[in-house]
């Protein structure tokens, strides 16, 4: 171990993976360390054994629920946008070789009490019995224009410069109402709390276009794609990539401490009396404890069950986004599933997930909104998490550190901090004009 490299990446979480991976195709020599003995540290993807050891310690799992190497849990599992930035990252690294998607079927949002499919289009919207007859008019006018919105022409601007204009104008310009505010803002821009409002609506009409270009590219009934087997199969491909580039990745490394020269920078890490030297460290926040705070916590529930979620049109996956607001909460819930479909468990099993931003301490009652839109199910799990983010200037010590990951059921968040990650570790941006055509999703 005794090499130097020009970064040593300590975790094998989602976030550390592709960075690791993006890195090692930039032609750096990448090192790759886990202290456990298994891919993805907190992102990992777990058998029904392994579940239920993780949350109920010596008891064994009840027969009938099938068998445990068909369960593929993933403990932070998150849909993809079809056309959305992590996609992109691996068409651009070619991890798509080793990876297969399938469309997901459903996005929906919760509005007074009941789940209704999210409108992306303008045919859509008029269809939509999320809102009435007159607010269809609006929110069809509405999305024309987003639908027709290009940077480059000036025309589709109707005279609005979008750099100035909040979406809180551009939004007020059409008229429509709070309700309809809701689920665009939080199930078709997928913001997570209202701030967006008073921001330069920019990001907000890109955010809805690149929603319904998702949409567009399998013709399915969500912009979501998910591998089969889960995101389990993503920490692993990468490794697989890794090695290509002559990356090199080391699980069950024992205490990984790093190590700092006088100045406070990073120059290398060291396990189990050896040490690998480096320019450079990426980690998650449990490796550098004293360079992150804790910023909050999320609540969530794994549920397991014998059918869809009801009123989800039978869907075998989908996403549910439940906004702040509807439940009189500061931040939104998020309700996932998946199923024997995309191969996470056994033939007529669905795995839910709901999760949110912690507000109290305690998750049953805090999470019963989403759990109730559930049915009957079969095993639950609660569990809670603390979120952190770094605090350390990475100019002074050399160290990277990704954010924990979010309640949200989508990918987005997280490829943000990996793009900016990638931005401060390599000075660059990254350049993501790729062809998107290069991953498609398996059909039934």
């Amino acid at each position: 171990m005794d090499e130097e490299y020009d970064v040593i990446v300590l975790g094998t979480g989602l976030k550390e993976c592709i960075l690791s991976g993006l890195l090692s195709v930039d032609g750096l020599k990448v090192l790759h360390m886990d202290r456990n003995d298994y891919y993805g540290g907190e992102s990992t993807s777990l058998n029904l054994t392994q579940l239920w050891k993780h949350f109920r310690g010596d008891d064994k799992p009840p027969e009938q629920l099938g068998t445990s190497r068909e369960f593929n849990v993933d403990m932070i599992p998150k849909f993809m946008m079809a056309n959305g930035s992590l996609v992109r990252i691996l068409i651009h690294t070619d991890v798509t070789k080793y990876l297969n998607f399938k469309a997901v079927d459903g996005s929906f949002v919760y509005n007074k009490g009941k789940i209704y499919k999210v409108p992306a289009t303008d045919v859509e919207a008029l269809k939509s019995p999320l809102m009435g007859l007159f607010e269809k008019r609006r929110a069809r006018k509405f999305f024309i224009y987003v639908q027709d919105y290009e940077d480059n022409d000036p025309k589709s601007h109707e005279g609005l410069d979008l750099n100035k204009v909040t979406a809180r104008e551009l939004i007020s310009k059409y008229g429509l109402e709070d309700d309809t505010i809701d689920f665009i803002g939080h199930a078709l821009a997928l913001y997570s709390d209202d701030s967006y409002l008073d921001q330069p609506a920019l990001n907000f009409v890109k955010r809805m276009k690149l929603y319904a270009e998702s949409l567009a590219r399998f013709q399915g009934g969500s912009p979501y794609i998910y591998p089969l087997y889960g995101l389990g199969e993503l920490p692993q491909a990468f490794a697989r990539l890794s090695a290509v580039y002559g990356g090199t990745y080391m699980l069950n490394k024992p205490e990984c401490k790093v190590e700092f020269d006088g100045d406070g920078k990073a120059i290398g890490v060291t396990s189990e009396r050896e040490t690998a030297k480096c320019k450079k460290v990426v980690c998650d926040p449990s490796y550098l404890h004293d360079k992150v705070q804790k910023v909050g916590k999320v609540a969530r529930a794994i549920c397991i069950m014998s059918h869809p979620i009801p009123c989800t049109n039978d869907s075998h996956s989908a996403q549910v986004i439940l906004p702040q607001k509807q439940l009189g909460r500061k931040s939104d819930m998020y309700l996932f599933c998946c199923s024997y479909a995309h191969n996470v468990a056994p033939k007529g099993k669905y795995i839910a997930f709901v999760s949110t931003e912690a507000e109290t301490d305690n998750p049953e009652v805090e999470l019963k909104p989403g759990i109730d839109l559930l049915g009957s199910v079969d095993e639950i799990f609660y569990d809670t998490y603390d979120r952190y983010v770094p605090t350390n200037n990475h100019e002074a010590d050399n160290c990277f550190i990704s954010a924990s990951y979010d309640p949200t059921t989508h990918f987005e968040t997280t490829v943000n901090d990996v793009i900016q990650m990638y931005s401060k570790i390599t000075g660059k941006a990254l350049d993501l004009s790729v062809d998107l055509s290069a991953a498609s999703a398996t059909e039934e």
